[in-house]
């Protein structure tokens, strides 16, 4: 009897161990299907649920990189692609998510399961540091030791593995020389907000479609500054079509139980939000961080609400506020203010200065390589009313100088095709302070005022920011990026031209 239940047991494991073996190499079809598989073969429960209405959630992202490249989400990409106004050509996605949020551990298990059910597929890890890098290699690894080893192909080497299936994953190395020559299915780009620019700009051309895989290149990090490069990926996804699924503690948190909300800590953001949560952040070691952290870092880091504004030049600036519809009042004076480029952009702001002295920035150009004659047409076409009645044209005293080639000078050209400029000199931080007396005045008052028409500036204003070294250095001069400081340098010069106009140099030839 022993000896027959013993037998039954032993056949019944073997059973068992067949089945879990058969589902292990299943792929699951629905994201039901793999929320479950993760948990049952990897250990980890994936949160499901957002609980910001804007938000996502991390299935939402595990779900999107894994069925990119099967036809059960060909509707999906098709429906994404109607909502952002294009047709979703790869499997591109943005993720803005809180630290602790798990975005490198997901990330580590979206590339073990391309290279488990997605034969030939190349994955490449390229982090915004090499320990950034070796930690979802890591993550990947560590699950490959969990039942996954028939899969491979060989050892796992430090920075690279093979699959029987001929899919590969490697981890890259944060220089342009690493990054330079691959051609491969799936990026993913961790803490890009540390990633060097031109490691960046050499990623962007790595990765290929082939037959039955989309490329994809995913770009991953928290948001620390609102001038860094993770901003402005994210300003610019809409426009590219790519989708930014964000999350932040509250997607991620634990269940909260025993708790009183009026005497806790989170309850200022967290309005009962982690009452019906599904994550696995403790919520003691959440009031811990939050006490340790400055409101702005908290926001910024935690929430995903808005990048800290410590290094910023406009801490003030808020479009909520100095952001409103202003058209062109043809009973008012109007201004143009230019800052002169070429490779960097060439930059005019037209404005308006109503009877209770608001400021008004009513529209903006802005647009490099093209030459001084392009600018002039364009501007004057794009001047409301009578060019004739403008009241004045500033513009950057280094517009006056004479080129040794031309033997002229773009002040001086601009005057021939009838736009008179006129400038003054003055320091940087005169005009800086100028802009932000208007931002907000010693009273708590505004007087400045941008059309929504004026894109640029607005980022401008939200991104002109110190290096990162100022503070150490004791320079109070803000970063000439070539990207924030153009629009920022034509509003300086018609603030100081305006506001001093008794001093104004008026050239005429």
């Amino acid at each position: 009897m022993t000896q027959t239940l013993s037998l039954r047991l032993r056949n019944d494991i073997r059973k068992a161990a067949s089945v879990c073996s058969t589902l292990r190499k299943t792929r699951p079809k629905t994201r039901r299907d793999l929320r479950n598989y993760v948990k049952v073969f990897l250990g980890i429960d994936v949160p499901a649920k957002k609980a910001c209405p804007d938000h996502n959630s991390p299935m939402d992202y595990l779900w999107h990189s894994f069925s990119a490249d099967f036809h059960a989400n060909s509707a999906g990409r098709a429906e994404q692609g109607k909502q952002s106004g294009r047709r979703s050509l790869n499997a591109d996605c943005i993720i803005w998510a809180n630290r602790a949020g798990g975005k490198t551990e997901l990330a580590a298990v979206a590339t073990l399961l391309d290279c488990i059910f997605k034969p030939n597929c190349q994955t490449r890890i390229l982090g915004g540091s090499g320990e950034q890098s070796a930690r979802m290699y890591e993550y990947l690894t560590g699950f490959l030791h969990h039942g996954f080893e028939r899969f491979l192909a060989g050892p796992i080497l430090k920075e690279k593995c093979r699959f029987a299936n001929c899919s590969t994953v490697e981890v890259l190395t944060q220089s342009a020389t690493s990054v330079r020559g691959q051609h491969i299915h799936k990026l993913r780009c961790d803490e890009v907000e540390l990633f060097d620019e031109n490691v960046f700009a050499a990623a962007k051309f790595t990765t290929q479609s082939t037959a039955g895989l989309l490329a994809a290149m995913e770009l991953i990090s928290t948001m620390h500054r609102p001038y860094g490069l993770m901003q402005r990926v994210v300003a610019s996804a809409p426009h590219l079509g790519t989708p930014v699924l964000k999350w932040c503690v509250w997607e991620v948190i634990e269940k909260c139980t025993d708790r009183t909300c009026s005497q806790c800590s989170l309850w200022t953001d967290c309005r009962g939000k982690a009452k019906t949560a599904e994550g696995y952040l403790r919520i003691d070691d959440c009031i811990t961080q939050m006490r340790r952290a400055s409101r702005a870092g908290w926001e910024a880091e935690m929430l995903c609400k808005k990048p800290s504004l410590e290094n910023v030049v406009f801490d003030e600036f808020d479009p909520a506020v100095h952001v409103r519809p202003v058209d062109y009042d043809p009973a008012l004076p109007l201004y143009r203010a230019l800052d002169f480029g070429f490779v960097n952009p060439f930059v005019c702001l037209w404005i308006q200065v109503d009877d209770d002295g608001a400021i008004r920035v009513i529209d903006e150009y802005v647009r490099s390589r093209a030459t001084i004659d392009i600018h002039a047409a364009e501007i004057k076409s794009r001047t409301p009313g009578n060019p004739q009645q403008v009241a004045a044209t500033f513009c950057d005293p280094a517009g006056a100088g004479v080129n040794d080639i031309t033997g002229t000078s773009v002040i001086r050209e601009l005057g021939g095709l009838g736009i008179t400029a006129r400038f003054r000199r003055s320091g940087i931080l005169e005009g800086i302070e100028l802009i932000r007396r208007a931002v907000r005045s010693g009273d708590g008052s505004t007087s400045l005022v941008i059309s929504p028409g004026c894109p640029r500036l607005i980022e401008a204003m939200r991104c002109y920011h110190y290096p990162e070294y100022a503070r150490a250095a004791g320079s109070e001069l803000p970063l000439k990026d070539g990207i924030y400081d153009h629009p920022i340098d034509a509003l300086r010069y018609f603030f100081v031209n305006y506001k001093t106009r008794q001093k104004t140099t008026t050239r005429r030839y």
